[in-house]
């Protein structure tokens, strides 16, 4: 187990989605991580997510999630650099990122003209 709390977390609901399993329940948790499944919600990429001593989250229609290991920092003019890296395809999957005005995907970061720093991909 590492010292980043939203790789971990993002692990663990790839490794459940992979084990065809519908919740997984992740012991540490952190606000990064909460902002980062709010966004997942909104998209549909899990359709709950429960807060306890540990949190509780149902998996929905995600094919993959990962965390972005070094976490680079970006301008506007280089997101779609890394929107093709990351995603398979135009249109397809978010990059969470976070920007001086808080955590948001990469088409909101690039229509209020913000860069940031990558944290993670899903789609």
């Amino acid at each position: 187990m590492s010292q980043d709390i939203v790789a971990d977390a993002l692990n663990e609901i790839r490794n459940a989605k992979r084990a065809h399993k519908a919740e997984v329940e992740i012991r540490r948790h952190s606000k990064l991580l909460i902002s980062v499944l709010a966004l997942a919600k909104l998209r549909g990429y899990i359709k709950d997510y429960k807060l306890s001593k540990s949190l509780k989250v149902e998996i929905g229609k995600l094919n993959e999630c990962k965390a972005i290991k070094p976490r680079f920092t970006v301008t506007v003019s280089e997101i779609e650099k890394y929107e093709k890296r990351y995603l398979p395809a135009r249109g397809m999957g978010v990059l969470v990122m976070s920007t001086s005005k808080g955590i948001m995907t990469n088409e909101t970061a690039r229509e209020k003209e913000i860069g940031g720093s990558l944290i993670a991909y899903m789609y």
